[in-house]
């Protein structure tokens, strides 16, 4: 048997606007748009993606999948995404070398630093 991965799914309240969110954040292209469906790549024919679909509750609580960015340059990536709307979170991670933030419906993701050799 052999598992190809697709994408990943967001709920979202406002699938349109998370959608494009992220879209900007990453650079990635809207592969699809529906006003309950919005899909965003890397590139059109490249997986996995992010699909942000609509639900009508509101998150609750920590997020039980998050997704992990790596930068060059950490704190001028985090400065961006603040500047985006982003805002760091404390999710009980204590001192690390990591950001956690939250997305504009409160999805949690971390900004990783450095690379370790």
């Amino acid at each position: 048997m052999t598992l190809e991965w697709e994408q990943v799914i967001v709920h979202s309240a406002d699938p349109g606007a998370l959608g494009q969110w992220w879209a900007e954040a990453l650079g990635w292209v809207v592969v699809h748009s529906s006003d309950d469906e919005f899909e965003i790549r890397r590139e059109p024919d490249r997986r996995p993606g992010l699909a942000f679909v609509r639900i009508e509750e509101s998150k609750q609580g920590k997020s039980r999948l998050h997704l992990d960015f790596r930068p060059d340059d950490q704190g001028a990536e985090v400065a961006r995404l603040e500047a985006r709307g982003a805002k760091r979170v404390d999710i009980g991670q204590g001192d690390r070398s990591w950001v956690v933030m939250a997305d504009p419906e409160g999805n949690e993701f971390c900004v990783l630093g450095p690379r370790r050799e």
